[in-house]
């Protein structure tokens, strides 16, 4: 399985930025689907962003023209710089890593979430 630690969330004021970070274990990072998802109290899991092993991406609604999601293979790490943020981006954020097993099966590993506070 894949180990994941997020990192870099915090408290923020609205029309600010983070950025987080997600550290990857093993040595095949480079082929992972990696997404952001996020969760807020009383609310289900919504993905904010996905970035492809060809760099494709894709956004929620909410997220496009504010946030990006960039991958390092080098370092085995995602990205998800969130600029211009609203009270309504406060959530757990969750790194997700997906890969395919035997063109079958795919599996999706979790880190254990970072806190995104956004408040005057």
């Amino acid at each position: 399985q894949v180990q994941l630690v997020e990192s870099g969330g915090g408290l923020v004021q609205p029309g600010g930025s983070l950025r987080l970070s997600c550290a990857a274990s093993g040595s095949a990072f480079s082929g992972y689907v990696m997404g952001w998802y996020r969760q807020a109290p009383g609310k289900q899991r919504e993905l904010v962003a996905a970035i492809t092993p060809g760099d494709s991406t894709n956004y929620a609604d909410s997220a496009k023209g504010r946030f990006t999601i960039s991958r390092d293979n080098a370092k085995n790490t995602v990205y998800l710089q969130m600029n211009s943020l609203k009270p309504e981006d406060a959530a757990v954020y969750y790194c997700d890593a997906r890969r395919i097993v035997f063109a079958t099966r795919s599996i999706d590993d979790w880190g254990r979430g970072t806190q995104v506070t956004v408040s005057s």
